[in-house]
């Protein structure tokens, strides 16, 4: 088993030294810093692109070979370090691959980058609506036969861009079918595996997509891996996408000032998941196991268990997930969303020996509980799902016809048949609600009237706190 850390082992080689800095960054070697102590000693480690530490859009020594181990680990064809997140990795796999006004079929319930890169490509559309999941409350996969169905209507399609695993943590039992039918008719499938860069960690875990036949895999190693926000992976494993049209596009859309505290962590989250045995599943699934049974202990608390073991939904009847978080937060509890039902936490992927204060935890949950008890009870919880739902939906309005198009802004009560001209995105997920050029629907006015109510929080072009939001004049 390989145990080397190209990457890390060159800067802790390079750091010993004692260098001088007089080259960028200016905070020379952390010396001039005012951070707190606890960050400014990390400092010695962010450098730049020096002799003995390689060159990021050119690799030929430790990077290369951290990348080299990476691709092994993941049994790709090429692996990449990103270190502008999973979105320049979903932005580049969608420039390779898609063609001005070429049609592109994507996943409703993908994230913001994969529908902000079709702009930027100029790309056409074609939304296919992934099924409601009743057990999470939540919108999962593409099925088969809507997928089977699309590519029988469009012709000519650039790539089909799919989300693998949910956020909520549900993976697809039709994946590898779904590629196969694609790969039939010579299309590449894109993945954002943003939260499985673990997947490949142990076989008591879903299969990640790459090892399903996924083409381009992008994986943010941050989110469920032992590295730094904004530290990912792009993989790829394909007859069908050249691979350096996707390095050309990262050389691109990437800083030429790479943060080496993101490159070594990105190395050391790959030496984390390559040493990762099969013991240390059962390890991490017994606390898990464990965990969650002294969780169902309390009373009025339900815990959902999904397809991804790092991930667990927690609700309590008659409580939104917005109230719940509000009651963890007051004791010290962060969890990674709330939505109208429930809060969704994500686990430390655990090695044998390691601990988590999951006792504690457990604790802190409870109080969090018995605390939100005392708050009026909702008389009923608002559904989600939709009501009027097209499985297969094209845009009204081009990239292109959008930007000519003349816009105002009008009360969200009266836009039912209107053109979105503006992304509107609760956050988090990062899962637009309205985008530009969709028609806005009875259901999606619905599920943006039950959002505001319960208190969410969105991004992009809106003005929601005066009830206005944009659309085509």
């Amino acid at each position: 088993m390989k145990k080397e850390k190209p990457l890390v082992e060159a800067l802790q080689r390079f750091v010993e030294k004692e260098p001088i800095s007089m080259h960028v960054p200016g905070h020379k070697n952390g010396l001039l810093s005012t951070l707190p102590n606890e960050l400014k000693s990390a400092l010695t480690y962010d450098v730049t692109e020096l002799t003995g530490l390689d060159d990021f859009h050119h690799p030929e020594e430790a990077i290369l070979k951290a990348e080299q181990l990476l691709s092994e680990t993941y049994q790709s064809d090429r692996s990449y370090f990103l270190v502008n997140g999973s979105t320049v990795g979903n932005l580049a796999m969608i420039y390779a691959t898609a063609k001005r006004n070429g049609k592109i079929v994507v996943q409703r319930n993908a994230h913001k980058s994969i529908f902000h890169a079709l702009e930027l490509v100029g790309a056409t559309p074609v939304y296919v609506t992934p099924e409601w999941d009743v057990k999470t409350q939540t919108y999962t996969s593409v099925s088969f036969e809507t997928l089977e169905e699309t590519l029988k209507i469009h012709k000519n399609i650039n790539a089909v861009v799919l989300t693998y695993p949910t956020y909520y943590g549900m993976a697809s039992k039709e994946l590898e079918a779904q590629i196969e039918i694609c790969h039939s008719l010579n299309i590449p499938v894109l993945v954002d595996e943003a939260h499985g860069a673990h997947l490949v960690a142990s076989s008591m875990f879903p299969p990640s997509a790459l090892e399903l036949g996924a083409d381009v895999v992008v994986q943010s190693a941050h989110k469920t891996l032992p590295a730094m926000t904004m530290a990912s992976f792009l993989h790829i494993k394909s007859n069908l996408v050249n691979v350096e049209k996707v390095n050309h596009y990262l050389r691109m859309l990437q800083s030429s000032s790479p943060s080496y505290l993101l490159l070594a962590s990105l190395d050391d989250a790959r030496h984390y998941v390559q040493t990762y045995l099969e013991s240390d599943g059962v390890y991490f699934l017994n606390k898990r196991k464990l965990w969650i049974e002294a969780l169902q202990l309390i009373e009025s608390l339900q815990v959902i268990e999904v397809d991804d073991p790092l991930k667990i939904l927690l609700r309590v009847n008659g409580y939104t997930g917005f109230q719940l978080q509000s009651a963890l937060e007051r004791n010290n509890i962060y969890v990674e969303l709330a939505d109208s039902h429930q809060v969704l936490l994500i686990l430390p992927l655990l090695k044998t020996g390691q601990n988590y204060p999951f006792a504690e935890l457990r604790s802190k949950i409870k109080d969090a509980v018995i605390e939100l008890k005392k708050e009026p009870r909702l008389a009923k919880l608002l559904e989600t799902h939709s009501i009027d739902i097209t499985k297969i939906v094209m845009p009204e309005y081009s990239y292109d016809l959008l930007e000519q198009s003349e816009k105002e802004w009008i009360p969200y009560t009266r836009s039912i048949g209107r053109v979105a001209a503006g992304m509107i995105i609760p956050y988090p997920p990062g899962i637009p609600l309205f985008v530009p050029g969709e028609k806005i629907t009875v259901s999606k006015l619905s599920q943006l009237e039950e959002l505001l109510m319960m208190g969410a929080s969105f991004q992009g072009q809106h003005q929601l706190e005066k009830k206005l939001i944009y659309v085509i004049k």
